[in-house]
């Protein structure tokens, strides 16, 4: 029997090429460069599209409005899988999320859980047993009795569980969840709460969003309206937390077009002036706002913007959570690029901008599914998944006003947004961070891709460089960034990149949202075209509209218009150096079917004449800062 031996090749290479540890070097000659082009690269480099504001049947006002979907059927459904919705429907993402935050209001958190399971810490208190013996009849009225009841409590900000130890095995549940579904560089589950205070039915609500893990998590316990209804109250809150478990968080505040002109309000909660503190305070604690969601966007209104052609979209101007109607006065205090051009007359009154936020679109769906699609939109909530129903279309979402005027439908509802992130990796403190740092971007739930970078010494030659990003962040700023002031007093020019959803519509132009504050203390805006899908561009604007190809009977569209990637190199030809200013990208696609015209061809049901039919999705970037010396 022959033996193996080691071949003389083998033996030779063993012998005249030895490498051990020692020989490797651990670092380069200063005179030599890595070969590999990223060796040292630690910029963002990818987009990641995701979702800050979900509520499960942890939700009291999901849960007893019928939905079933838990904390772990929202992740697995924005991770891709298909799950069944509340109402049996089969029901997936046609592209998988990279990230998610579950954030279910924190008053009498797991509710609908407890009355399912018969809880114990809930049965102990007389309001409990009550409301135990309402759900378990499981009538319409009875069910309506019990979301009373619910209602009440919150109306008086009367905790009826304060003296119990309710909530807080819900709240270790939702975060085994996130734990649980937490993939690092797959799939980022952030943990979150939802706090709820609307007082006179003004929607003040903030999310709350952790950096870290259950470990950090677990050692507090959420805050709720029930505790306090100041956000100033918030942020003590939010700094004990911090100062607790060495850990981060951040709030975001969203629906300033529900809060009745108190979102970006001249005066606290408490009545008195915004001063430098509260300025710095708000600025470090909600460095996000959720700009665009299902209950309208809150970009801008036409009657503060009178000159944007694309100003009226997805309005919701009317109705109100209270007993007031919404009037003219509130409208300055409820939309972000009003509060933009506000926020530079703060800073130059108090030193520091109070209204210095960035800008994420998400969902504030009920139901548990992430859904922002036009052609896979699930509702609000439960009551309102797919269906033929027409309460589908007519039912009134929001609005305890008398008359209809103060009503808005079923069919007004947006199916919106999601959250762009530009991050080095898919983790939660990568996402976190550059949440903290503002680059970040919102969409009305379309996937586009933009970039934009501002500096002095751009041209427009850059624009179809191969290492674009690694010039623009060498050279200039990202969105989310202060624009340092030039010693020369040049212009600030910008680079633009845009690239169309791949699965989504051609691309209809690129537009900068210039807002600035003159000597007198006035302020003004202007919006600029930058780059148009296939026309040409005279004074800063395109030739006329884009076109329409959506077929209403077919509920189909053809990107026979626009173009799927738009670049944009622009200077401010009105730039005043001694002139705060913002700037922000606003990318329009072109005209899509409506999730009401995708609902009606499939359910053969005819829609009413005010029910829209197409939409111009749009995403939103957060702003470039320049602030004179």
């Amino acid at each position: 029997m022959r033996t193996k031996t080691a071949t003389p090749f083998l033996a030779a290479m063993a012998i005249s090429c030895p490498v051990t540890a020692l020989d490797t070097p651990t670092t380069l000659p200063q005179d030599r460069h890595p070969y590999s082009a990223y060796a040292r690269q630690d910029f963002p480099n990818q987009v990641l599209f995701g979702d800050t504001h979900l509520h499960t049947a942890y939700s009291t006002d999901a849960g007893m409005a019928g939905t079933t979907l838990t904390p772990d059927d929202a992740y697995r459904f924005a991770k891709g899988e298909m799950v069944i919705s509340s109402t049996g429907i089969e029901a997936r993402l046609g592209r998988p999320l990279d990230w998610l935050a579950v954030t279910d209001h924190a008053e009498n958190l797991g509710l609908p859980i407890a009355l399912k399971e018969q809880d114990p810490s809930l049965l102990d208190s007389d309001w409990g047993r009550e409301m135990a013996g309402l759900f378990a009849q499981g009538t319409q009225d009875s069910m309506r009795a019990a979301i009373d009841m619910y209602q009440r409590a919150l109306n008086t900000l009367d905790d009826p569980l304060k003296d119990t130890d309710f909530g807080r095995t819900s709240w270790h549940r939702i975060i085994d969840a996130a734990e649980r579904h937490n993939t690092p560089g797959s799939f980022t589950a952030f943990i979150g709460f939802e706090w709820t205070p609307a007082p006179n039915g003004s929607n003040l609500h903030r999310n709350v969003i952790f950096r870290d893990g259950g470990d950090l998590a677990r050692r507090v316990f959420p805050i709720s309206a029930y505790d306090t209804e100041d956000p100033e109250k918030l942020w003590d809150w939010m700094e004990m937390v911090e100062s607790k478990t060495r850990g981060r968080i951040l709030a975001l505040a969203h629906n300033g077009n529900l809060s009745n002109g108190l979102m970006f309000d001249d005066i606290t909660l408490s009545g008195e002036p915004l001063d430098a503190e509260y300025a710095k305070r708000r600025s470090r604690f909600e460095p996000l706002y959720e700009v665009t969601q299902t209950k309208g966007d809150g970009e801008t209104h036409p009657a503060l913007s009178p000159d944007d052609p694309f100003a009226d979209f997805e309005t919701w101007d009317k109705g109100s959570f209270g007993p007031d109607p919404k009037t003219a006065e509130m409208l300055p205090r409820e939309y972000a690029r009003e509060a933009y051009k506000r926020g530079l007359a703060y800073e130059a009154r108090l030193g520091t901008n109070p209204f210095k936020f960035a800008m994420v679109g998400s969902t504030d769906s009920h139901t548990g599914l992430s859904t922002a699609q036009e052609d896979n939109f699930f509702g609000k909530i439960a009551a309102l998944e797919p269906s033929a129903d027409p309460i589908r279309f007519e039912e009134p979402v929001i609005g305890r006003l008398s008359n209809e005027e103060g009503k808005i439908r079923a069919s007004q509802a947006n199916a919106a947004g999601l959250a762009a992130v530009w991050a080095r990796e898919n983790t939660r403190a990568a996402i976190f961070d550059a949440m903290i740092r503002k680059e970040v971007y919102a969409t009305t739930g379309t996937r586009i891709r933009v970039r934009v970078f501002a500096g002095y010494e751009f041209e427009k030659g850059d624009l179809p460089r191969s290492d674009f990003a690694a010039h623009g962040y060498t050279n200039g700023v990202p969105m989310g960034a202060d624009l340092p002031v030039d010693a020369n007093g040049r212009s600030p020019r910008f680079l633009i990149r845009a690239l169309r959803d791949p699965d989504g519509a051609n691309l209809d132009r690129i537009q900068i949202v210039k807002g600035w504050l003159n000597q007198d203390g006035s302020t003004a805006e202007r919006v600029y075209d930058v780059a148009c899908g296939g026309r040409g561009m005279a004074d800063g604007a395109c030739d006329g509209a884009v076109g329409n190809t959506v077929n209403l009977a077919q509920a189909t569209w053809t990107n026979d218009i626009g173009r799927a990637i738009l670049a944009g190199f622009w200077e401010d030809p009105d730039f005043d150096p001694e002139q705060p200013a913002f700037y922000y990208v606003r990318v329009l696609e072109i005209p899509t079917p409506r999730w009401t015209v995708y609902d009606a061809k499939f359910f053969g049901v005819k829609l009413r004449a005010e029910d829209p039919r197409t939409i111009q999705e749009r995403a939103y970037t957060s702003p470039i800062w320049y602030t004179p010396k």
